[in-house]
C-alpha cells in the first residue's frame, strides 16, 4: 500500500519544525553555528592551513614560540574578520548605542575615546590614533580580553587563527603573529616581542560618558554591513561551553566565563609553548566585595581597586598610577600560564 505524498510531506514538515524548535530552545542559530565552528578543523589539512606561515621561509625552530599544531583555524580566513582601519566617531548626542552598551574606554594624553563592544564583536581590532599616538584597540569575543597598545607605524589585522581559543593578531608590516591576551609575538620575525600596552578598561558606555562626557565614540558607520546591536555568539558569554580546545581547565575553580582582570610582566625567558614572567589575576566579584586588594608584583606593591563609577577593576602601583591590565573570561588566565598558580599570591587571589 502506497503512502500518500501529502502524508510524507506532512511528516517531513513536522520533523523540520521539531528540529527548528529544538535549535531555538538550545540557544538559536547563533549557538548552532558557533558550536560547529570547531568542525572546520576537520575539513582541511592543518599543514595546508599553515601554508601562509611556512611560505614566509620562517625558521620555525627559532621563530616560533608555540607548537604550530595548537594554532587553530578559527573559521574565517585571514582578514575575514576585517579590522577597522579608518574609524569614524560619534558624540554622546549622536551615538546609536544605549548607556548599557559594553564599551572599551581609552585615554591617551588627555584624549578619551570609547569603543562599543557591539562593534568590536564583529571587527576585533581598531587601528586608530589617540592623543597623538598610533594605537590598536583589540578585543577577542571568545575570551573577552582587551589589549590596547602602541602600534607604531604599522597596522594590525585578524589572522583568522586562534591560540587557546583566543585571538591571534598579525602585524601587517612583517606578518608576525601575536597572541592577543599576552600581547606577545608567537610566530614570525618578531617572535617574543612584547607590545607596548596602553591602559584600557571595559565598562558601560553610560559610565564612561559620565566620567568622560566629551569622549568620542566609535561610529557604527564602518563601511561594513553588520548588525552592531546584535550579539552574534548566542549564549556563549553566559554558558560554560568553550568551542575550541583550551589547556589547564581542570585547574580552574571559577565559572569559565566569570569576569577577571590580570596584570603581567614578561621576562627574558622564552620557554616553548609557555609564557613566563610575573602575573596576577583578580576576580571581579571578589574585588567588588573586598573593595581593594594589595599584592606584591614586580618587586613592589600593587593594588586592585573596585571602581564604583566604572564598575570594574582598576590596578594601581604604589604611587597611585593606573597600570595596564586586561579584562578577560576566567578560563583565559590558566590557559596562558606556565603553571596555573605560579605564586602563593596568585593562588590566594584565585581562591578567596
Amino acid at each position: 500500500m502506497k503512502t500518500p505524498i501529502n502524508s510524507i510531506l506532512g511528516t517531513l514538515t513536522l520533523i523540520g519544525l521539531s528540529i527548528a524548535i529544538a535549535i531555538l530552545k538550545a540557544g538559536g542559530w547563533d549557538n548552532l553555528k558557533l558550536n560547529h565552528f570547531h568542525l572546520t578543523q576537520h575539513f582541511g589539512d592543518q599543514t595546508r592551513e599553515l601554508a601562509d606561515i611556512r611560505s614566509q621561509n620562517i625558521d620555525i625552530q627559532n621563530n616560533s614560540r608555540i607548537d604550530l599544531d595548537e594554532l587553530l583555524n578559527g573559521g574565517p580566513p585571514k582578514d575575514g574578520i576585517p579590522s577597522i582601519d579608518n574609524p569614524k566617531f560619534d558624540t554622546a548626542a549622536t551615538t546609536p548605542f544605549d548607556p548599557e552598551q559594553a564599551t572599551i574606554g581609552v585615554v591617551v594624553n588627555g584624549e578619551a575615546k570609547a569603543y562599543p563592544v557591539g562593534i568590536l564583536n564583529w571587527h576585533e581590532i581598531v587601528n586608530d590614533r589617540i592623543g597623538g599616538v598610533n594605537v590598536a584597540i583589540s578585543y577577542c569575543p571568545l575570551c573577552d580580553t582587551i589589549v590596547a597598545f602602541d602600534r607604531g607605524d604599522t597596522t594590525f589585522g585578524v589572522s583568522g587563527k586562534l591560540y587557546q581559543s583566543c585571538l591571534v593578531m598579525y602585524d601587517r608590516a612583517d606578518d608576525t603573529l601575536y597572541a592577543q591576551p599576552w600581547g606577545l609575538g608567537i610566530v614570525g620575525a618578531n617572535v617574543n616581542r612584547s607590545l607596548d600596552r596602553i591602559r584600557a578598561v571595559k565598562t558601560t558606555l553610560g559610565a564612561w560618558l559620565e566620567k568622560y562626557p566629551d569622549s568620542r565614540i566609535l561610529s557604527a558607520e564602518t563601511g561594513y554591513n553588520r548588525d552592531y546591536q546584535r550579539y552574534p555568539y548566542g549564549s556563549y558569554s553566559r554558558d560554560r561551553n568553550l568551542i575550541f580546545p583550551v589547556r589547564h581547565q581542570d585547574q580552574l575553580d571559577l565559572h569559565p566565563k566569570a569576569a577577571i582582570s590580570y596584570i603581567w610582566k614578561n621576562d627574558g625567558d622564552t620557554p616553548h609553548n609557555q609564557f613566563s614572567g610575573e602575573s596576577v589575576q583578580f576576580v571581579h566579584s571578589e574585588i567588588q566585595k573586598l573593595g581593594e586588594r594589595t599584592v606584591r608584583f614586580g618587586g613592589e606593591e600593587v593594588t586592585a581597586i573596585w571602581d564604583e563609577q566604572l564598575q570594574t577593576v582598576i590596578v594601581q602601583d604604589a604611587g597611585g598610577t593606573t597600570i595596564p591590565s586586561s579584562h578577560a573570561f576566567a578560563f583565559v588566565y590558566p590557559a596562558f600560564m606556565e603553571t596555573p598558580a605560579t605564586t602563593g599570591e596568585t593562588e590566594s587571589i584565585r581562591r578567596q
